[in-house]
């Protein structure tokens, strides 16, 4: 396998365990400096420069994206994608975990258990806010900070108020967060590759430090995960687009809450801690899945004029509830279930013989009107048509 893996940091633990074990496996690899690229637009086909020149083939693509360049690493990663070029981690899975916002907001969809959390922008809203996240003290967070920085602890409203203000005043953009008492200043970092967790520790603040980053001063210890939080950390990873991450948690008292998805997760700390070779893992699953380049299924089959990729609830009342897939009468309509979410479940292709249930969530591919057609109309309020003013046309006070 040929392996490129985009780093400005070449002298970086991480960046060199990678290089390391890619060689030591017998793999071709070279480490490229994000910044050196150029998006060649020009030719027949999607093309990159880099320092100038055509690059080369390669099999694989590893990103190691920092927060300052996102905008222009995930074009260069999405190049790459364009040229079928395999990457663990999406142009897309990488935009969404960066921004924690939309991070929330997506995790959320799929019932993914959080912190309480809420976003406003006007001064009026943010007490109202902090009340729905269950009042102070709460965690106050930049929406692209990083290595904990950027994560305020507000211990009482009014601070909380004045924080969020000032934040405001210079433009920036924050989440109000629930403080979860319960984890007292631990949690745990899960490193998800593929469909599994390969490491896992848990990691505690130090002193009166509530952040439990190793960066901020927090210690480490290797943790043995149970199945609800291992599948908690690779469910958060797969929905954000993520085949490498790291899935920080609190342990709350009603189970796992997923604080952040992390798509360049450092390794020096859980490969320490846990005296796993976490980086070889991560190359031995690019490895397994260079000949199977991930693409972004909606964009290739909606060219087919026609026909498109949608999901389909099972309301309470359908007529297919009890069916199997197979009598449900879907294949006659040209449509093919290709995933089954059930609750917390995923059912790959399912079976023709499994039953419907209510608020059963179809992923299909087929006919889009047909699909259209299967999505009860939303119930709208019709605005009454007003009669012309005498006046149509005038000077508004």
């Amino acid at each position: 396998m040929k392996l490129a893996i985009l780093s400005r940091a070449p002298r970086a633990y991480s960046t060199q365990r990678l290089r390391t074990a890619a060689l030591d496996r017998g793999h071709q690899v070279r480490v490229l400096n994000t910044l050196r690229f150029a998006i060649d637009l020009s030719g027949p086909e999607p093309d990159l420069q880099f320092r100038g020149r055509p690059i080369s083939d390669y099999d694989a693509v590893l990103p190691r994206i920092g927060n300052s360049i996102t905008y222009f690493g995930t074009a260069v990663v999405r190049q790459f994608e364009q040229m079928d070029v395999y990457t663990p981690n999406t142009a897309n899975g990488i935009s969404n975990a960066r921004d924690k916002l939309r991070a929330a907001q997506i995790l959320s969809r799929h019932q993914i258990g959080m912190p309480a959390t809420t976003f406003v922008r006007n001064r009026a809203d943010v007490m109202p806010a902090i009340e729905r996240v269950g009042g102070a003290p709460v965690v106050i967070k930049l929406l692209e900070g990083t290595q904990g920085i950027g994560v305020i602890l507000a211990p009482d409203i009014k601070i909380a108020e004045a924080i969020i203000e000032t934040l405001h005043s210079t433009k920036q953009n924050v989440l109000i967060q629930s403080f979860v008492t319960e984890s007292r200043g631990r949690d745990i970092r899960a490193l998800v590759v593929g469909d599994r967790v390969v490491a896992a520790m848990r990691r505690r603040a130090s002193g009166d430090e509530f952040r439990s980053n190793v960066h901020r001063g927090g210690t480490v210890e290797a943790v043995e995960l149970t199945p609800e939080y291992e599948q908690a950390a690779v469910r958060s990873a797969q929905i954000m687009g993520l085949r490498v991450a790291g899935v920080d948690m609190l342990e709350g008292n009603d189970g796992p809450l997923v604080m952040e998805v992390n798509s360049s997760p450092g390794l020096e700390g859980i490969e320490t801690a846990t005296n796993l070779d976490v980086a070889g893992a991560i190359i031995d699953h690019i490895a397994g899945q260079v000949a199977f380049p991930e693409i972004d299924v909606r964009q290739r089959l909606t060219v087919s004029t026609g026909y498109g990729v949608a999901e389909l609830v099972v309301h309470a009342g359908a007529d297919i509830i009890g069916k199997t897939i197979g009598d449900s009468g879907l294949e006659e309509r040209d449509l093919q279930v290709l995933t089954l979410h059930r609750g917390t479940s995923v059912i790959p292709n399912p079976r023709r013989r499994v039953v419907l249930e209510a608020e059963d969530r179809l992923l299909c591919f087929g006919r889009l009107e047909e699909m259209r057609s299967m999505i009860p109309e939303r119930r709208r309020r019709r605005a009454k048509v007003r009669k012309l003013p005498s006046d149509p046309i005038h000077t508004v006070a």
